[in-house]
């Protein structure tokens, strides 16, 4: 024990950063959004390693919160995760399985989301064979062009019903497009959509909204919703007040601090140029780290209320920071500054970055120190 306390703390006293993930606010995040969507189920979307933030500690934190439902995006994530769940806690493939990767999926105990009639016949097929029914959920393109059965299919396996002998339909499914702009027309286009498709399947309980559908209202709910960035406390719709609670906060340690006169120019390619003599601190992260190229002479760090701006170009393990506004002394080697926190949002950092929370959080690198709280 008190190696693995000692290791542990070496760790945070050499990393370059420390990543907090805030547990307890995850599990606020998901009875909060359980309660909205009531008598609706909330199913925990943690692809991407939990989008970004380690799905073997996420799951199980949802799961004690109360969720029973979870989604991935590929079997390899769904046959990790697996042994770290309850016997009652269902799993599902959000891209279905390619060719040759159902019986593994079966033998686990995992389920599938039906994309195409191939995906339905290999998955029938394997029923048949085993002589038993094996669950899936069958998905619908409304207006992504993406996964989900097109309309022609859908027509087909409607009117050929016998091409899903042995499978057993949890639910019917798709998903939003533009569920996190609220004005856009193309909500309601893809909810008659899901509702023509659904009659084709009577009795068969629908999924549709994502972190932002489920802001749109009940009539986007459906009794399986499946949130995501909203769990990680990303704010689902951009503009309004974040109802979310944060789950992250990173910090950066400086490394170097130096002063510079005028005219001198910072980071590659000089793009940077001194108007006068300016305090620098450099950071111990860059866009190895998940902190974009783009952030360069646009993003921040903050120490307290004071932002810090980056000068130059962020490079692969570091970027600088011009610090001229904070008192002589204030920050010295190994002193952090915050990326992500109460002063800055994950939302303004996309922002700065010209990209989305999604990708600055499943960014974030491995070389943090993470703490989970």
């Amino acid at each position: 024990m008190f190696g693995e306390i000692s290791e542990q703390r070496v760790a945070g006293d050499i990393a370059p950063g420390l990543l907090t993930i805030d547990l307890k606010a995850l599990a606020a995040n998901y009875r909060a959004l359980a309660a909205r969507v009531a008598p609706a189920r909330v199913a925990g979307v943690v692809k991407a390693d939990a989008y970004g933030l380690g799905a073997a500690r996420v799951a199980p934190a949802l799961e004690a919160a109360g969720c029973r439902d979870f989604f991935v995006a590929q079997l390899s994530e769904a046959l990790i995760l697996k042994p770290l769940l309850n016997a009652g806690s269902r799993l599902y493939v959000l891209g279905g399985l390619l060719p040759g990767a159902e019986p593994a999926c079966a033998q686990a105990g995992i389920i599938p989301v039906l994309n195409s009639l191939e995906q339905v016949a290999a998955w029938s097929r394997l029923a048949r064979a085993r002589g038993v029914e094996l669950p899936a959920l069958l998905q619908f393109d409304t207006g992504m062009s993406r996964f989900g059965l097109s309309p022609e299919d859908a027509a087909l396996l409607t009117a050929e019903l016998a091409r899903l002998s042995g499978v057993r339909l949890l639910h019917v499914m798709s998903h939003l497009a533009c569920a996190d702009e609220p004005g856009c027309g193309q909500n309601a286009d893809q909810l008659a959509a899901m509702a023509r498709f659904a009659e084709g399947f009577p009795g068969v309980p629908l999924s549709f909204a994502n972190s932002g559908g489920i802001f749109l209202g009940p009539a986007y709910h459906g009794a399986l919703v499946r949130p995501g960035i909203a769990l990680y406390g990303g704010a689902p719709t951009p503009g309004v007040a974040n109802p979310m609670l944060p789950v992250v906060r990173l910090d950066v340690r400086v490394v170097q601090i130096r002063t510079v006169p005028a005219g001198a120019r910072v980071g590659y390619g000089g793009t940077h140029v001194t108007a006068g003599e300016r305090r620098l601190a450099t950071i111990a992260a860059g866009y190895a780290d998940g902190l974009p190229r783009a952030l360069g002479d646009r993003g921040a760090a903050y120490h307290g209320t004071t932002r810090l701006p980056i000068a130059g170009r962020v490079s692969m393990d570091s970027l600088t920071l011009d610090i001229t506004a904070l008192p002589p002394g204030t920050l010295k080697p190994g002193s952090p500054v915050e990326l992500i926190g109460p002063h800055q949002t994950l939302e303004a950092l996309a922002a700065d970055a010209g990209t989305i929370a999604y990708e600055i959080l499943t960014g974030l690198g491995t070389r943090y120190h993470r703490v989970y709280r």
